[in-house]
């Protein structure tokens, strides 16, 4: 039964990873790619991370696979809205964009 659940675990998350690195690929926006990447990058990495802890069982597996995974949680919104600050910044053009909050925002400072 374990057996089974590791495998599911590992799977998905090599799925999820499969989809983050096909979004960054065929993707057409940084901002759309950026999502892609950050989201199902890291539910995929955590569910790999969770299939090792539960494979190994030991504390100090367990104890390096949860402190990782938070580390992922609470390090990749903070990467994904860099990214998008510094494209937006930078002028990056938006994929077929017909309305820009934040460029209207930034024009009535």
């Amino acid at each position: 039964m374990t057996e089974i659940v590791i495998a599911v675990l590992v799977l998905l998350g090599g799925f999820f990873c499969f989809v983050a690195g096909l979004g960054v690929l065929r993707l057409p926006d940084v901002l759309i790619r950026m999502h892609a990447s950050t989201k199902a990058g890291t539910l995929g990495s955590g569910l790999i991370l969770a299939g090792v802890a539960v494979h190994f069982g030991d504390t100090a597996t367990i104890t390096r696979a949860v402190a990782t995974i938070l580390f992922l949680l609470i390090t990749a919104p903070v990467a994904a809205h860099m990214i998008g600050r510094a494209s937006f910044r930078s002028g990056e053009t938006l994929w077929q964009t017909k309305i820009d909050d934040a460029a209207e925002r930034s024009l009535k400072r």
